[in-house]
């Protein structure tokens, strides 16, 4: 059985990462503690890092502003002593680039990157990323629609309210 404590912090953290708004008062009650205890821990998960910073997920779509994102992969040949690592971090301080991820499969990293148009993107892929020692290949896929990101629904699904034609 999970101890009581690891209990308690977990749920914090799960219910901070469903919804960064909750304030220490109403998390105090929802976890049965006190208010003081919460902040108390917010703020030690704040300093060791364990919370490394709050979004708002935005429906772009729904805005003025162009928007285009897109999955980028990677493959590298990894540096002796430094593995992926070097490549990854110098790949992050891109603004384009919102995510890098280590993974499994035909690619080794996987990017989301954001752009103004398509064309903006494909040139930063072309012009910054391909360029890049140590990288052998790139696969650009562009998002053509979300429907959930970081467990929010975008729309409620649509009942197609067509008849069918027999």
């Amino acid at each position: 059985m999970e101890n009581n404590k690891f209990s308690y912090e977990k749920r914090l953290l799960h219910l901070l990462s469903e919804d960064s708004r909750l304030t220490a008062e109403k998390l105090a009650v929802m976890l049965d503690k006190d208010e003081g205890d919460i902040k108390a821990m917010i703020e030690k998960y704040e300093q060791d890092g364990v919370i490394i910073g709050y979004r708002t997920v935005i429906d772009w779509d729904k805005t003025d502003y162009e928007y285009v994102s897109a999955l980028i992969e990677l493959k590298i040949t990894p540096q002796r002593g430094y593995g992926f690592d070097s490549v990854a971090e110098r790949i992050c301080k891109y603004d384009e680039v919102k995510s890098v991820l280590l993974m499994s499969g035909g690619f080794d990293l996987a990017l989301f990157i954001e752009g103004k148009t398509m064309r903006e993107v494909a040139y930063f892929v072309a012009d910054k990323l391909a360029p890049l020692e140590y990288v052998t290949a790139t696969a650009t896929h562009f998002v053509l629609h979300r429907y959930k990101e970081d467990g929010m629904m975008y729309r409620p699904a649509q009942k197609d309210e067509r008849g069918n034609i027999i």
